[in-house]
């Protein structure tokens, strides 16, 4: 009995001694004061659920990406010198201060000779994007959050294994998390036509899978490195608007065409280094687009030394003089961006969050709520978007635009790896501001007294939706 007591207590002992010292990384590492004080309380006064919850929640780094990308394997350095190389005569010159702080942060520069179409339909994205890829003649780099074994999903798959039986060089990523689900014998059949396929993040190393908590959540498509796609749309059927529950999908798409398609295609070598530790052997071509529209490619996420994606949200919003439209499914943002915010609201500006009135996450959505009495009294605008479900992640900062696949909250600010365009191309801002004009038209405008006059519990779900809302 003796021994038993003494496990008990050494395996106790065991828990408070690692709560103390994750306690302390906690308190060197956790970006917010009021974060590291809830993880530092947790580990030391409940270590036994803190501390397994700290391997998973806690990083605040996606630890490796950067390592893999400047490891004594030089392929991946090469191939970037080589794409920057290439770049350098389409670099469009500029003395933008937003534009330079965006460039900064992507590491890329703004580059011009692009021809820049947007999509506002699933079926006429799919449609388009399809049709790219069966045109491809040497290679397509697929990278997709979801992907799904349904309608969508099962084409897609079924035109790489074309493809690749074909002889067309495919390379597939896809998020662990989010693909999870995509049965062995639909892998299989790619696998045996060629198809070249890894998920992303989680399982290079036995340490890695500790970063359960990060997602790949960009959507990307090269063809040849003459087309590339990016925006709000997975491949699932509910994309097409077949969900059940949420019905009409409202997402927004692009495709590129001209330099910047090998910017997208550095950023998809890179996280397939990552996921594989090699780097395809795909040369893009490099043809200037008589349209010329300026566009910058802007990966963000957890690899980051900067919180890359937070901080252009912050500077569109301190660049907007007239008007700050931001459309996003999941509005849970942190105290800088609110901030943010409000001070533009404040100065004048017209600010809009358009967000979903038919959410797909219920904590998101009441965590949503609670920002109420804080941003409206400011002179912010909510409005809900009440023919469908809203799911495109939209940006208009004044004449600038951004169209990719970053949301108004920390998972994409912190946790995700996430890809945006950003031009301000007068034809394409002018496109992107009528398509949300549109969006405004179908939906309602929301006031304060629309959360004031819920019930003290649903008051009480919101903040407590809140409270979660570093991992939402």
């Amino acid at each position: 009995m003796w021994m038993v007591a003494e496990i008990i207590g050494a395996v106790v002992l065991l828990f408070h001694a690692a709560g103390v010292v994750h306690a302390v990384h906690a308190l060197m590492r956790t970006r917010t004061s009021q974060g590291s004080i809830a993880w530092i309380m947790s580990l030391l006064f409940l270590p036994y659920i803190a501390v397994p919850l700290y391997w998973f929640f806690g990083r605040d780094r996606f630890e490796g990406y950067i390592r893999a990308r400047r490891s004594n394997d030089k392929v991946l350095s090469r191939k970037a010198a080589d794409f920057y190389a290439d770049l350098k005569p389409y670099e469009q010159a500029h003395d933008c201060p937003f534009m330079k702080s965006a460039e900064t942060l992507s590491g890329l520069p703004l580059l011009n000779s692009n021809n820049l179409t947007l999509f506002t339909d699933g079926k006429k994205t799919f449609d388009a994007l399809f049709h790219s890829i069966e045109s491809a003649q040497s290679y397509v780099l697929v990278n997709y959050y979801i992907m799904r074994h349904d309608v969508i999903g099962d084409a897609l798959q079924k035109i790489l294994v074309a493809k690749a039986r074909a002889g067309v060089s495919v390379y597939l990523l896809f998020d662990e998390f989010g693909s999870g689900k995509l049965p062995r014998a639909f892998l299989r059949e790619m696998k045996d036509a060629g198809v070249h396929f890894h998920s992303f993040g989680i399982n290079r190393f036995w340490w890695s899978r500790l970063q359960y908590n990060f997602r790949n959540h960009r959507k990307i498509v090269v063809c040849d490195g003459r087309e590339a796609y990016i925006g709000g749309l997975n491949v699932a059927d509910e994309y097409l608007g077949w969900h059940p529950q949420l019905g009409y999908w409202r997402d927004t798409h692009m495709r590129i065409t001209g330099p910047a398609v090998r910017a997208v295609q550095l950023v998809f070598f890179e996280d397939w280094f990552w996921a594989c530790g090699m780097v395809p052997e795909c040369i893009p071509e490099n043809a200037a687009q008589p349209e010329n529209q300026s566009l910058l490619i802007l990966p963000t996420g957890p690899a980051d030394v900067l919180d890359s994606w937070q901080l252009f949200i912050v500077e569109a919003c301190q660049n907007a003089r007239e008007r700050l439209w931001i459309a996003s499914p999941y509005f849970v943002p942190d105290g800088g961006v609110t901030s943010a915010l409000q001070a533009a609201a404040v100065r004048g500006v017209d600010v809009r969050i358009l967000i979903p009135a038919r959410a797909d996450n219920r904590l998101v959505n009441w965590a949503a709520y609670s920002y109420y009495e804080q941003i409206l009294p400011s002179g912010v605008k909510i409005f809900r978007y009440q023919k469908g479900f809203l799911h495109q992640k939209v940006v208009l900062s004044d004449a600038y635009v951004a169209v990719g696949t970053g949301n108004l909250d920390n998972r994409s600010f912190r946790l995700n790896f996430e890809i945006t365009g950003v031009t301000n191309d007068p034809i394409f801002s002018t496109q992107v501001r009528e398509m949300l004009e549109d969006d405004f038209a179908q939906s309602l405008p929301s006031d304060l007294e629309e959360y004031l006059d819920k019930p003290w519990y649903f008051k009480a779900a919101c903040r407590a939706a809140r409270l979660l809302s570093p991992i939402l």
